[in-house]
């Protein structure tokens, strides 16, 4: 077999595992937990306001290294990336304008499902003898349901993951919005190893390396230090972008607005440059990409509210729940709004061929004259770093899980190998990879999740709906050997 054929087949195969994961079988047992915590909840989504004050309210006395803002922006700082700009894109190209619905759907009720693996994962954590908390899915399956095997492969699809949705998809993305930019025809190119790569994707591999380097090395307090500071600016910058360009796009609106809902549950025709699309691919590109964006269901965000300061688990789980209020009902909202708006005002972008949602993203922001291109640029260069950050702690953890902390040296060495090649990966490669990994940790995080649910309810009704969210929990909290 050629070596093109070796790379086609093993495309075509990571292509056929990702459909069969993110066939129905997922969308139902996503959609399914999100709308099952939800009325188990009594709809805790009305308390978003509450939480999202209680997220700006520091909490010092109390167990934890970082505060619940740091916890809750470093958590944003992974989940605020490239899902929220070029994943809208791709689902919106994939599945049609009505994907953005879904996705919007997906993060209203996955509000519930984040604050519940919150809970657990506060309520589970433990304690190193040196006083760090460790806390997440991995501590939740064995802790609460002593099926510690199901932890261990949770850790392991998450440590792999952060090669993924951590560090390739994220440094890909940056270095395709450089090059778009500076570089279109690709004409900056140098030869290594008899191949042509572009000059501006080996400088954002080696630039996004040492800053990432610059900051991992510094453990939780440093890389919670520096998104408590970029995430509140460049999400503040990229939504005030966003009512620019829709301001841009004011006369047509309403006709985005009402062709988002009727293609969600309408099979559409093409209408513009946008392509017509049946409600299942609308579905499960919306449902895919707003998992990708918010990770509600995934297990990785209370990873780091594990570690927050906190006076019981459902305060803090509030405060991780407005985590995907923020990236996707507010966030991926307004990207899905400025992209069919921008191709319905523009019909000479044509998504006839195209399942690059960058390109789609690229085209549809260029026709604001002068703020367009620079909002999109700022944007993913910030969200995409600040993702990596996240993620590089989600993975640290689990890989302390399963090894202590021996192997933690070695495997930021490798994170940064992978972001030092992730300019010239294959995208939709890496973005299948990303999409199969995420389904493979949601697995078994959704299923301790659905099995502890009492749990959940039990603390809701105690202390949110009991109006205790001002009392100390006074359980012990275990010291491990880590």
């Amino acid at each position: 077999m050629e070596k093109g054929d070796k790379v086609e087949a093993i495309s075509n195969f990571v292509q056929s595992f990702h459909d069969a994961l993110w066939g129905w079988p997922m969308i139902i047992l996503l959609f399914g937990t999100h709308l099952f915590i939800t009325i188990r909840t009594k709809f805790m989504q009305r308390r978003t306001l509450q939480a999202i004050k209680l997220s700006v309210t520091a909490d010092p006395e109390t167990d934890g290294d970082i505060s619940p803002f740091e916890a809750l922006t470093t958590a944003l700082a992974s989940t605020i990336g490239t899902g929220n700009i070029i994943g809208v894109g791709t689902a919106i190209a994939l599945g049609g304008p009505g994907a953005v619905f879904w996705c919007w759907i997906a993060g209203i009720l996955g509000i519930a499902t984040k604050y519940a693996e919150s809970l657990l994962a506060v309520k589970y954590r433990v304690k190193t003898k040196d006083g760090r908390m460790l806390g997440g899915a991995m501590y939740v399956l064995e802790r609460g349901l002593h099926f510690k095997w199901l932890g261990i492969l949770f850790a392991v699809f998450a440590a792999l993951a952060t090669f993924g949705i951590g560090g390739g998809v994220q440094v890909n993305a940056i270095s395709d919005i450089m090059i778009s930019t500076f570089d279109p025809n690709n004409n900056i190119t140098v030869n290594l190893f008899g191949n042509e790569i572009s000059l501006i994707a080996i400088i954002v591999g080696v630039v996004t390396t040492a800053l990432t380097a610059a900051v991992i090395f510094g453990g939780v307090k440093a890389i919670s230090n520096v998104c408590s500071k970029l995430v509140p600016l460049m999400a503040a910058f990229y939504v005030l972008g966003c009512i620019i360009v829709l301001i841009f796009n004011f006369d047509v609106l309403g006709e985005t607005v009402v062709l988002i809902v009727k293609s969600a549950f309408v099979p559409t025709a093409a209408s513009g440059g946008l392509l017509g699309a049946g409600i299942m691919m609308a579905a499960r590109y919306g449902i895919a990409r707003g998992l990708f964006s918010n990770e509600s269901g995934m297990g990785s965000a209370p990873i780091v509210a594990s570690a927050a300061q906190t006076r019981n688990p459902v305060r803090q789980a509030l405060i991780s729940s407005t985590g995907t209020f923020w990236d996707t009902v507010v966030v991926c909202l307004m990207t899905g709004l400025v992209l069919v708006s921008s191709v319905l005002k523009n019909p000479n972008i044509s998504l006839s061929g195209l399942e690059d949602g960058g390109v789609l993203t690229s085209l549809a922001f260029e026709q604001i004259p002068y703020i367009g291109t620079p909002i999109l640029v700022i944007g993913i260069l910030a969200f995409a770093y600040s993702t990596i950050l996240g993620w590089s702690y989600y993975g640290e953890r689990c890989v302390e899980y399963l090894f202590g902390t021996k192997l933690l040296i070695p495997y930021r060495l490798l994170i940064l190998l992978v972001i030092l090649i992730g300019p010239v990966i294959s995208l939709s490669v890496v973005w299948n990879i990303a999409d199969i990994l995420n389904a493979l940790m949601a697995i078994p995080n959704l299923f301790g999740v659905l099995i502890l649910s009492d749990v959940v309810v039990k603390e809701t009704k105690y202390y949110l709906y009991g109006n205790r969210l001002a009392e100390h929990d006074k359980t012990e909290i275990p010291v491990v050997d880590k």
